[in-house]
């Protein structure tokens, strides 16, 4: 929960030197923070459940099945 919330801190810095440095938007820059550091961590979350989920993938592609063409008639 510490590695969260200090990345979140991180992020946060780094929005406010975006901004200019700016006094006043501290909330702003934490909330925006928040909302980004989450939702990548909720997005590898999700990519993780969903390849435990999935049967492996072959790269191999379905062969396809071959039928006996019909002479043309004259």
């Amino acid at each position: 929960m510490q590695d969260l919330e200090q990345s979140i801190r991180e992020r946060a810095y780094q929005l406010w030197i975006a901004g200019g440095c700016q006094d006043g938007h501290a909330e702003a820059h934490w909330l925006a923070a928040q909302r980004e550091i989450l939702s990548a961590s909720f997005n590898a979350i999700g990519r993780v459940t969903l390849n435990e989920q999935r049967p492996a993938e072959t790269s191999e592609r379905p062969k396809k099945a071959k039928f006996a063409r019909k002479g043309r008639a004259g």
